[in-house]
């Protein structure tokens, strides 16, 4: 029987909202720090004192024009300010500066990989404007505060069109959006602190129908987790409506991450009800064509780029390398590893599946590698003691394992300290495959005779024996070699 799900598609676009690495806020001389205590970042214009006039921060244009670039946008040589209307506690001016109909970038484009395969996902604008403050509601009590910090940080928001077809393609979208803009050094990233949030559209049609249905926008998530599960719940929530004979009310939403589930917050407003106007204390911003020219010469090296770079110059799979590129931080841990040594597939390896892993165990799914207590130098050098047969790749885990008991110390310090070098002595590995032969006869003689997995037991005996300190390839050669010899 075809489950009703079957019968629809998922149609998803992102608005995500991205906080600019400046030191000031974008109308005002604030610092822009988050962190500090509430209500100690804040101008007179922040708080919309009467006969303040905003003065544009720079640095927030060139941030833009330099997502913009990297998205392949129409980049807009006159954009406007606009005021955008509506009343709530956090926003003391009663508007939001923003821009409209004349944003500094328009139509481009992002590459996005989801199962192996590369799919371009539209995007509409970007555009400049101010976020918000902030209300803190106390639980339980019947009173709230606002904490007017946040007010007037600069934000570019990247309105993405309507591509995406699954809650996989959207979270891998956040996921692209947020390797580009650390890349681009104009955002920490931090979606912890707010720093990185996304707006989730989504809306389900029937299959083969070119008909958009009704969306709902789910706001403020701050996870690419949180994201996806919100996708998955609205898709299938809007679905089951559908089915039972109701309608869907187009609507913003929230989303509840203890719970998993969203709720209504309040009918989705359109463009009209903000009655946009141009900002009358803002001039036009015109951009020149040797700014234009010089940001765009300045771009740093983008992860689709240094990705192909891994592959080529590295010989790095297409997944090391779209994992190692998939955030600036771990990139550039793995090359600074590379500096103290130049094997990338060994530390290509360890960063993958020892490093990354530990640090999601110790500090959540979100966490960074920059929470990770190891240093990349240590990590080349624990590679360079496999590579140079100082140790064995069973015992290099047991030096890891040490290794994040005490990070201070380094691999070959933990070695000697351990008594844990190869043994060279031939001796010594020529006794213990003896010695194991002479113990285990029978399955000795089976191996010999076509039970061949009875090979890896007899050499998981001579590792013990040896206790894990000759090299592997140097036992497996001399076992099967004696073993060969025997009547």
């Amino acid at each position: 029987m075809t489950s009703p799900f079957d019968l629809y598609e998922v149609v998803i676009g992102i608005e995500c909202h991205v906080q600019l690495l400046t030191n000031t806020k974008l109308f005002s001389s604030a610092k822009n720090h988050y962190g500090d205590a509430p209500n100690t970042n804040v101008d007179i214009l922040d708080i919309a004192l009467p006969g303040t006039l905003p003065v544009l921060n720079e640095k927030a244009v060139d941030y833009a024009l330099r997502l913009g670039f990297a998205l392949g946008c129409q980049i807009s040589h006159t954009s406007v300010f606009a005021r955008k209307h509506y009343f709530y506690p956090d926003l003391p001016k009663g508007y939001q500066i923003s821009q409209y109909d004349k944003p500094i970038c328009g139509e481009g484009r992002l590459e996005i990989r989801v199962d192996d395969q590369i799919k371009t996902i539209g995007i509409e604008r970007i555009h400049i404007e101010e976020d918000a403050g902030k209300n803190v509601h106390v639980e339980g009590g019947n009173v709230s505060f606002v904490d007017y910090n946040r007010a007037g940080t600069p934000l570019l928001e990247i309105v993405t069109k309507p591509d995406m077809r699954s809650a996989a393609e959207a979270m891998e979208t956040f996921k692209t959006i947020r390797a580009l803009v650390t890349f681009l050094e104009i955002c920490d990233g931090n979606m912890q602190e707010g720093s990185l949030r996304a707006d989730l559209n989504v809306s389900v049609r029937k299959k083969g129908s070119a008909v958009l249905g009704t969306r709902t926008e789910t706001k403020n998530l701050n996870s690419v987790k949180f994201l996806g599960q919100a996708a998955e719940f609205e898709m299938r929530r809007q679905i089951l409506e559908i089915e039972a004979g109701n309608t869907i009310a187009q609507e913003t939403r929230l989303w509840d991450s203890n719970r998993k589930e969203s709720r209504s917050l309040r009918s989705k407003e359109e463009a009209h009800d903000y009655r946009y106007l141009p900002d009358p204390d803002l001039l036009p911003l015109t951009l020149s064509d040797e700014r234009l020219t010089r940001i765009k010469n300045g771009l740093p090296e983008l992860p689709r780029e240094k990705e192909n770079r891994f592959r080529a110059s590295l010989g790095l799979s297409p997944y090391d390398a779209a994992v190692l590129t998939s955030d600036r931080e771990v990139a550039n841990y793995f090359e600074s590893a590379l500096q103290t040594h130049n094997n990338a597939k060994g530390i290509a390896n360890w960063i993958i599946n020892d490093i990354l892993r530990i640090v999601k165990v110790q500090n959540g799914e979100d966490a960074s590698i920059s929470d990770c207590s190891i240093s990349a130098n240590h990590v080349a050098q624990l590679v360079k003691l496999i590579d140079d047969k100082v140790i064995s790749s069973k015992t290099a885990k047991s030096v890891f394992e040490e290794m994040l008991d005490d990070s201070n110390k380094d691999p070959l310090q933990i070695v000697e300290e351990k008594g844990w070098r190869v043994e060279k002595d031939e001796a010594v590995l020529t006794n213990a495959i003896a010695q194991v032969i002479a113990q285990f006869p029978n399955e000795v003689q089976k191996c010999k005779t076509g039970k061949t997995q009875l090979f890896g037991f007899l050499m998981g005996q001579v590792m013990k024996m040896t206790a894990g300190k000759v090299d592997a390839k140097e036992a497996t050669a001399l076992l099967q070699k004696t073993l060969d010899e025997l009547p």
